[in-house]
Order: C-alpha cells, then sequence, then structure tokens
C-alpha cells in the first residue's frame, strides 16, 4: 500500500489587493512607487552633527532591515553633516526640515537621496517653491511633501477648525500643485496623524486624488505596545487596498524596533517573504507543556536563521497535530513526549525534555536543504502552539 503524505500542498500567495498605481521614483537605489516592493523605513534619534554617532545607528538600522533612512536637520551644524552622512551611509538618507528653507538647499547640495519638507512649518515655503523645484530637479533629488496633523497650516486650521482628513489631504495637493507649476513631480506624499481613523480616511482620499507614491506613517504612535498596534491596524487597512509604498512605524522606543514592527507588518500581509515565524497557541487548560517557556526556547534557538523556515510549537492534541503538520518543522506535545513533523509526517517521537534540542537539530538540517536547494533568504518561519 503505498503511503500518502500529509503536509499541505504549497499555494502561490496571492497579493493581499492589487496595489494602487503610483508613479515611480528613486530614492537613491531604492525605488518607490510605480510596483516597487514597500519599502521600510526609520529615523535617527542622535544629533546629526555628531557625525559618528549617527552613522553607527544608521549602520544598526541597516543591520535591522531597515532600507531608507531619515535624520533630521534642525541646525546649521547639522546641515554641515548631511555631505558626510550621506556619502558614509550604507543606505539612503533622506534629510527631514522644517521651519529654515535654506536647510532645504543645503540638504540637496549635500547629496542627500530625497529631502523632506513640512509646508505646514517652514517659513514663506510656497514663495521658495520654484527655487527648490529647480535645485531639486538640478540634482536629481526627489521631495517628500510632508504634512503633519500637528504642525498644519494655520490657514487650513482655521478653515476646517481642526486637522481633519480633508485639511491635510487639501495641504498635501495644494503644496504638490505648486511643484507641478514648475514641471517638477519627483514628489512622494505623506499626511500623517496620530490616530489611526483619521490618518486612514486621509490616504484614502489622497489615494484617490493623485497619482503620487505615499508613505505610511501614524505620527507619535506612542510607547512601542501602543504604537505597534495603532500602526499595524493603520497599515494593515491600507495596504489591504493596495495603498501606501514606503511605512514608517513611529514609537517611542530605540528606531531599530521600528523596523522590526515594520518587516513584521509587510510579512504578515504577504507583502514581504516571510522569514522566521512562530506560530504557537496561547495555551489553555488543554495543554500539558510549558507552551510559552517552548515557544520562548525555540525562538531563541532559531534565532538568526537565514531561510523562511515555518516551524510549529503546539502544547494539546486538539489543534496541535493539525498545525504541527501544516508547518515545515513542528511538535505536538502532551503527556510528557512530543510528536515531531517534519513536512507534515510524523518522524519520531521524543520526550519533552527533547523537543527543543530536536526541533532544533532538525530546523538545521530543514535550513541546509533549504539553501542548497536555492531557496529565497529570510529569516525562518516558526509556529508554536
Amino acid at each position: 500500500m503505498t503511503a500518502i503524505p500529509l503536509g499541505v500542498p504549497q499555494v502561490p500567495v496571492r497579493p493581499i489587493a492589487e496595489r494602487r498605481v503610483s508613479r515611480r521614483i528613486q530614492v537613491g537605489p531604492v525605488a518607490v512607487g510605480g510596483g516597487a516592493p514597500v519599502s521600510v523605513q526609520s529615523m535617527t534619534t542622535t544629533r546629526t552633527s555628531d557625525i559618528g554617532a549617527t552613522l553607527q545607528q544608521i549602520a544598526e538600522l541597516t543591520a535591522s532591515g531597515c532600507q531608507i533612512v531619515r535624520v533630521a536637520c534642525p541646525t546649521q551644524d547639522d546641515a554641515d553633516a548631511l555631505a558626510t552622512i550621506a556619502r558614509k551611509s550604507q543606505i539612503p538618507v533622506i534629510a527631514d526640515i522644517h521651519f529654515q528653507p535654506k536647510y532645504v538647499f543645503a540638504a540637496i547640495e549635500a547629496g542627500c537621496a530625497a529631502v523632506r519638507v513640512n509646508p505646514g512649518n517652514i517659513k514663506q515655503f510656497d514663495d521658495r517653491v520654484k527655487e527648490i523645484a529647480q535645485a531639486a530637479k538640478d540634482h536629481g533629488t526627489p521631495i517628500r511633501i510632508g504634512v503633519n496633523a500637528g504642525s498644519l497650516d494655520r490657514r487650513l486650521l482655521q478653515k476646517y477648525g481642526k486637522a481633519t482628513p480633508e485639511a491635510l489631504v487639501e495641504s498635501a495637493l495644494w503644496e504638490a500643485s505648486l511643484f507641478e507649476e514648475h514641471d517638477f513631480r519627483d514628489i512622494k506624499i505623506s499626511v500623517k496623524h496620530n490616530d489611526p481613523v483619521v490618518m486612514i480616511e486621509a490616504y484614502r482620499q489622497l489615494a484617490e486624488s493623485c497619482d503620487y507614491p505615499l508613505h505610511l506613517g501614524v505620527t507619535e504612535a506612542g510607547p512601542a505596545f501602543q504604537g505597534t498596534i495603532k500602526s499595524a491596524v493603520a497599515f494593515g487597512a491600507l495596504l489591504s487596498r493596495g495603498i501606501g509604498d514606503t511605512i514608517r512605524v513611529s514609537l517611542s522606543a530605540p528606531p531599530a524596533e521600528e523596523v522590526k514592527v515594520g518587516i513584521q507588518i509587510l510579512e504578515s500581509l504577504g507583502l514581504r517573504q516571510r522569514r522566521l515565524e512562530i506560530v504557537s497557541c496561547p495555551s489553555c487548560g488543554r495543554a500539558q507543556v510549558d507552551v510559552y517557556k517552548l515557544a520562548d526556547e525555540v525562538t531563541a534557538g532559531l534565532e538568526g536563521m537565514e531561510v523562511p523556515l515555518r516551524v510549529a510549537v503546539m502544547g494539546c492534541v486538539v489543534n496541535g497535530p493539525g498545525e504541527a503538520r501544516e508547518a515545515d518543522l513542528g511538535v505536538a506535545s502532551g503527556n510528557g513526549k512530543g510528536q515531531i513533523f517534519v513536512k507534515g509526517e510524523v518522524i519520531k517521537t521524543v520526550p519533552e525534555s527533547k523537543i527543543v534540542e530536536t526541533l532544533i537539530e532538525e530546523a538545521m538540517k530543514l535550513a541546509e536543504q533549504m539553501e542548497q536547494d536555492g531557496v529565497g533568504s529570510g529569516e525562518p518561519a516558526v509556529t508554536v502552539s
């Protein structure tokens, strides 16, 4: 009798939604818009004038997967540091400009990959658009028009009473139209708000009103937990409609944490190849093992793996066998032992004390085989229940 493999067949991953059609711009070597992959950004927290510290943080962000980095430029000393930072950074650098239009020109001259301008708080910004557009065009520098609820132009606040979606969108489109008058369209737009509901509606309206690439962000999202939830909800709602070309998760946390959250959001939506994914149950009265401890130990043991491996760690016999069978590698635990599944088939049963050791050993074998087969790099995917 022929054995029938129980593994779940590989199903091609379909995009969560058709991407919104937009222009494509180049932020250094990173394509933005026009169907290019959604990129993850963050921002340094160092004083930009401290070149060594800023480059060190950029290196840390690069290692965490950040693709584009923004640096603040509130002073002349910061502006003077931009050329060195832009030249030595491993990823494209965007200069973040507020209040002083002269720093826009300094950033363009310094060779920054793009410049973010906040029209709501740059003095006489509209009067300088012609000069800015010409300088940016001469140097091939994209401009991000970054509208923020907290610094909206006073004229719009008077018109709408507060930072409504309509006010944010009107501000962004007005500034874009000024650049268009000077035949400059190398533009990316953001309309950020701290309320995900307002932010989602603003981007929805903006997406219907222009074809510029859009940078998503919930501004001042809050501490790590709250900010992660707000960003995930907002980005999920927009990306599931095909809206969004770059993202930045704004957290009151180290910048590398922003990048990790951003990457995980994209992976969860199928917009980036999944890496290490741990699927685990929340535990319940049926569990006969310490699922929390087991999941933590498996995750720690697989840290740094560079293939898209999915591992399932399950704590009971109800959902355990099914979930473990669907993963690349998994365990269904109970009665002091665990059944080890590889590609849907049970290969052995081990004592509870050997579960972690066995999973790591089998994961290494799978990773080696996947690398030999040319499977794309990425963190493994682990399922724990």
